[in-house]
């Protein structure tokens, strides 16, 4: 509708994904190239994690035509498949000829001597699982089955799992821990931040033929950052609908009101509204609560009892080293952890279990406490002052209202790392704000991964990860520009 208005020869904003129109900046062409080189490689399972709408299909794609035809890849996009009936299902798309008949022993006997015979002519077969969060813990397992296929020093069917965060999720239970093990490389699509936003409407605009000044400003970008929390597919269609309104105002230029009539359009963010007064009014309930308990119960039952209350994932048990705090302190650090997100209480609780039976604590006394305003102002400086180039651990990220379990985390890594290693900032992620902690800085990549391999499992069960200092700048500058918290607000 609004082509021939802007000079554009085709939609340069469509939601289904197009790999002539792949934006790599925002480390996508990084990741791109990483799971191009593991997939090649072929050593283990891979999985890849994102928000809905955060490119994962592109990805898919992108890698179809960037492996080339050498690579034979599987489609498995129903993630609601038996585990009786995933195996039928990459044999039919492997046009093995088998009929749904077969039994299991005769699609595996079919199977391993058609990847046999890729092998020998030097070929590869991969299987991409798409929405891997909605696959049944036994389906899952069955593919972890599937990746024993192979020679003396070679895998002869690769996977790559796709799937929001709550795969990870699902891979913190017990029964599927092998499948974890087997995951030699994890990828994580961090939303766009502002200045990304930018340079990806104008690059899209650009690929369909645009040639007049940019249509998308810098504020214009940070306005849609905000409204889409970073994701591509929100950042697409409200682009498109400010076009349309743009049109339909007879202009040539994208105003402020077309992204908020564009977003206004869309609902996005309008769930997100409350969840501040949410988070206050949970917090609260809980105090209220502990308080109640306290002045009514026996201190020892009580301390027990608020645990309990508490669902097992999100309960925080303590160390041995915990075990000395005050009654008041237990308080805060059951209401940070019942006020924190699911996924980061359950990696406390199992990292404080870890940690407490396998490693000797040091006693609280003999560790200074954390100056948190200190420590934020300390890591700003060092962002600002390290070489961008240089590499860091991303340890974990904890929910900005849950400020008790964020110093258990730092009590709990203290024991094994350097604290004065250890660097705090906020950052904004989907919409949230969150601690970031990261550990430690490296010239050498490779350095960083000999460090990050090192980690006892207590907190690895965080899903630790390389980041570059480049990409914390920008987390720092994205929220900075959001002006939502600063340092000075925490006490």
């Amino acid at each position: 509708m609004y082509l021939e208005h802007f000079g554009l020869d085709r939609p340069p904003f469509k939601i289904t994904p197009d790999t002539s129109m792949f934006y790599s900046g925002s480390r996508r062409g990084a990741v791109l190239e990483a799971l191009k080189y593991a997939i090649t490689s072929g050593e283990g399972i891979i999985k890849v994690v994102g928000e809905v709408g955060s490119g994962k299909t592109m990805l898919c794609r992108m890698l179809e035509v960037e492996l080339g035809p050498q690579v034979e890849i599987v489609y498995i996009a129903n993630p609601s498949l038996s585990p009786e009936n995933i195996l039928h299902v990459i044999a039919f798309e492997l046009k093995l000829g088998i009929t749904s008949e077969s039994t299991k022993l005769e699609v595996m006997q079919a199977l391993q001597a058609y990847l046999l015979d890729k092998h020998a002519s030097n070929r590869q077969v991969v299987v991409f699982v798409e929405e891997a969060q909605s696959m049944p813990i036994e389906t899952l397992e069955e593919i972890r089955l599937l990746s024993n296929l192979e020679t003396s020093d070679h895998k002869l069917l690769q996977m790559v799992l796709f799937g929001q965060p709550e795969l990870d999720e699902k891979l913190r239970e017990p029964s599927i821990r092998q499948l974890k093990e087997r995951i030699t490389h994890n990828f994580y699509l961090e939303p766009f931040p502002a200045d990304d936003v930018y340079q990806y409407l104008n690059f899209r605009l650009r690929a369909v033929g645009y040639r007049g000044p940019d249509l998308f400003t810098s504020k214009l970008a940070s306005n849609i950052e905000r409204k889409s929390s970073g994701l591509t597919r929100r950042i697409n269609i409200l682009a498109d609908k400010a076009l349309l309104a743009a049109f339909s105002d007879g202009g040539h230029s994208i105003e402020t009101r077309h992204i908020d009539m564009a977003a206004e359009d869309s609902d996005f963010g309008q769930a997100d509204r409350w969840k501040p007064v949410a988070r206050v009014a949970i917090a609260i309930f809980a105090l209220g609560l502990a308080m109640f308990i306290g002045t009514l119960l026996p201190q020892a039952w009580q301390s027990t009892q608020l645990t309990a209350a508490l669902p097992e994932s999100m309960a925080v048990k303590p160390t041995a080293s915990q075990t000395i705090r005050s009654e008041s302190d237990r308080h805060s650090t059951a209401q940070g952890a019942a006020g924190s997100s699911v996924r980061q209480a359950a990696s406390l609780n199992t990292t404080s279990e870890t940690l407490g039976t396998e490693q000797t604590p040091l006693a609280v006394a003999s560790q200074a406490p954390l100056n948190l305003n200190a420590h934020l102002q300390k890591s700003l400086s060092w962002a600002q002052t390290t070489p961008f180039n240089h590499f860091t651990i991303q340890m974990a990220l904890i929910e900005i209202h849950a400020e008790p379990s964020l110093r258990q985390f730092v009590e709990l890594a203290s024991e094994h790392l350097d604290i004065e290693k250890l660097y705090i900032y906020q950052a904004s992620i989907g919409g949230r704000m969150v601690f970031s902690v990261l550990y430690n800085d490296y010239e050498d990549k490779s350095d960083a991964i000999a460090q990050l391999s090192q980690l006892p499992d207590g907190l690895r069960n965080a899903d630790p990860y390389l980041r570059t200092l480049k990409g914390i700048r920008s987390d720092i500058t994205r929220t900075d520009r959001l002006a939502i918290t600063t340092p000075e607000d925490i006490h």
